[in-house]
């Protein structure tokens, strides 16, 4: 645990660092102008100081002057919202450890905090923020399960090797791939996303390869693909499992030979395109139901990275609330609000079916119509709790994005249903859904249904 002094005229930068540095697990100490902030300097004996420039009263240039000449090795990071090359080469000269302009990105704060605790010798706060920082921010998690995921992305995101992301919907799978992209030699060129569910299957193949002027009609005009799109880039296929047969076999053609050719037309464009996939549905179950092409899958999951529902990492759910929380004022225009332990503790007994995007859902919600400056368990239990009941299910699936999301979870609370009409018995509720059992069998364990006590 690092100590932090903050000295920044701006209440609003000050709070928010504040959340940010004690989310992190550091002790932190804000002052409001230059003066204060020499007054608490030798009390607070911070590991690191981050100090506004611009201040009334006392500059912060001059402020680092003194904090510099009391002791030489203090670490200062100067933040600026008016900042200029003259600028950071004053603070530079005068001993500042960076130079950060408003508004602060959380990533580069991470790294400039990391960076600085290195150099005090704090290794423990460094490994912890390296953990945090890994994939930019966006995967939010320590649990084991979310380890596994961030160190999957680690080992395969730099090499070309077509990843299948598996997962429940709002598990993460989108992130993961962006994740993916990033840690690859393609990061400077386009990660282009096609969600395979949203898109008719009589146009999945001209969104896909392009097509030419008077293939069909409305084609106007020539129009290129997602393929060439994402040329030397990364192409995202979002739930490829709802792809139309002759689409697989244009993406095998393609993955096999490395050139497409745009519907309607006779010449092959190449293309190199690093290729993502992601599915909420089991791909070996379809491939018996001639559903998916089995070739297709093993051209498509070199690796496979599974995403873990919310309820297998009940652990990251306070970590998770506080980043939604962090983010939702400047979303949505709403004071901020913390959550009183009670309530955490309330949210992370709730099963979360929708995983993490019904959990960010949830958040806005509870900042949105609690009353005060503090969530309370009231609150989560009027709010929040019912999301989860039958006689909110309707409504819940009538928020959900795509008719894939819908299918999926009216298919889960329909079998949720009928196995508590029969009493768990699996072969009768089976025979009346008209199912063979060892189907019903894999349903059960794909939408993680077990029978409660």
């Amino acid at each position: 645990m690092a100590r932090i002094l903050i000295i920044d005229d701006d209440k609003s930068v000050g709070v928010a660092l504040r959340q940010l540095f004690e989310y992190e697990g550091h002790r932190v100490h804000i002052c409001y102008d230059g003066p204060s902030g020499l007054l608490d300097y030798p009390e607070v004996r911070p590991d690191v100081t981050f100090l506004d420039v611009k201040m009334p009263k006392v500059d912060g240039l001059e402020v680092l002057g003194y904090i510099r000449k009391e002791e030489p090795a203090a670490v200062v990071i100067m933040i600026s919202g008016h900042g200029t090359i003259k600028t950071a080469v004053e603070a530079t000269r005068r001993g500042a450890f960076d130079f950060l302009e408003k508004p602060l990105d959380t990533d580069r704060l991470l790294v400039t905090l990391r960076n600085a605790l290195t150099v005090r010798g704090l290794t423990d706060s460094v490994e912890r923020l390296t953990q945090e920082i890994e994939i930019h921010h966006d995967i939010v998690g320590a649990s084991p399960a979310i380890r596994r995921v961030l160190q999957q992305i680690e080992m395969v995101g730099a090499t070309d090797a077509r990843v299948l992301i598996t997962g429940e919907n709002g598990t993460g799978k989108e992130l993961t791939a962006r994740a993916l992209h990033r840690r690859s030699t393609r990061a400077s060129r386009r990660f282009v996303e096609v969600n395979c569910a949203a898109i008719p299957s009589e146009l999945i193949e001209s969104e896909l390869f392009g097509h030419v002027k008077g293939s069909f009609t409305g084609a106007v005009s020539d129009r290129a693909g997602k393929f060439e799109q994402a040329h030397r880039g990364t192409l995202f296929l979002d739930e490829v499992g709802d792809m139309s047969l002759a689409a697989q076999a244009k993406v095998l053609r393609a993955l096999q030979e490395g050139d497409i050719t745009r519907v309607g037309g006779t010449r092959p464009v190449s293309v190199d395109v690093r290729v993502i996939a992601a599915t909420n549905k089991d791909l070996h179950e379809q491939i018996e139901n001639g559903e998916f092409r089995e070739d297709l899958l093993h051209r498509l999951n070199m690796v496979t990275i599974r995403v873990p529902p919310v309820r297998e990492r009940r652990e990251d759910i306070p970590m998770l609330i506080a980043h939604f929380a962090d983010l939702t004022p400047a979303n949505y225009g709403v004071q901020y609000k913390r959550f009183s332990g009670q309530a955490l503790e309330a949210l992370r007994e709730l099963d979360w079916p929708g995983n993490v995007r019904q959990l960010k859902n949830a958040v806005v919600r509870l900042m949105l119509l609690s009353m005060g400056d503090t969530v309370a368990p009231d609150d989560v239990r009027r709010y929040v709790s019912a999301l989860g009941s039958e006689a909110d299910v309707p409504e819940r699936m009538m928020a959900m994005e795509t008719l894939s999301e819908f299918k999926e979870a009216a298919e889960k609370a329909f079998i949720e249903m009928k196995l508590r009409d029969y009493e768990w018995n699996v072969s009768e509720a089976a025979r009346r859904m008209g199912m063979p059992r060892s189907n019903l069998y894999k349903k059960i364990e794909r939408h993680g249904l077990a029978r409660s006590r």
